[in-house]
Order: structure tokens, then sequence, then C-alpha cells
């Protein structure tokens, strides 16, 4: 495995823990530590800038999908200072509800910089 498809891996894990993590202090916590503080977030249904947006979004996510996890989607891959991974977001257990891939930008310290996300597939309950 090389440095970069390593580093791609921990990201996406890092980043998804982030979105799951329930308990609003400790998700802040794993958003400082892995979120720039100038940090963008985009997709087709909001955006976000910095720390405090960031965690508002993923709040605002839990909060519409209650008992929902997003999980790895296939294998993140990396070049340089970018990573590419898909997620899924459903119940555990159960087809997702959404599918997507997210493309991140690594700040020079290693951090998010930013995320440009796109969904592949979205159930019409969504």
């Amino acid at each position: 495995m090389t440095n970069a498809t390593e580093q791609a891996g921990r990201t996406a894990h890092q980043y998804l823990a982030a979105w799951n993590e329930r308990d609003p202090d400790r998700r802040r916590a794993m958003i400082v530590q892995g979120w720039a503080e100038d940090a963008r977030y985009v997709d087709p249904m909001m955006q976000g800038a910095g720390h405090a947006e960031i965690d508002a979004m993923i709040a605002a996510v839990q909060e519409r999908f209650p008992g929902f996890r997003f999980a790895l989607h296939g294998t993140p891959d990396g070049h340089g200072d970018r990573v590419r991974f898909s997620w899924s977001l459903g119940p555990v257990d159960a087809e997702p509800l959404a599918i997507g891939t997210d493309f991140v930008q690594l700040a020079p310290d290693g951090r998010i910089g930013s995320v440009t996300g796109f969904l592949d597939q979205l159930q019409a309950a969504a």
C-alpha cells in the first residue's frame, strides 16, 4: 500500500467517524482535530465553512436521519494532497438511502482543507 493510499484511508475513516459521532462535544473535537480552521464543504444540498458551520451541517444531517450511519463504500484512493472516496448513508444492515463520492483536498498540515461532495444515488424518500 502506498503512502497516498494509506493517507486516503485514514482521511476517509476519520471523516466518516465525525459524521457518525452523535455526542456533540466529541464530534466538535473530531472536527477541530481533523479539519483546518478555514475548511470548506460543498455538496448539492448544503455548504459551510469553518468548524462551527461544518459541525452544524453534520448535526442537521443526523437530526434529519436519526439512526442512520455513514459507511465507506469501496476503497479510498489518493494522490498528493487529494483524496477520493465513496460513502453510503442508511440504517445499519439495510439498503442505503444515499451513496455519494467526496473529493477532499488536504491542508498543508494534513487536516481536511476542503470537501466537494457528489450524490451518486439517492432514494426518492430522501
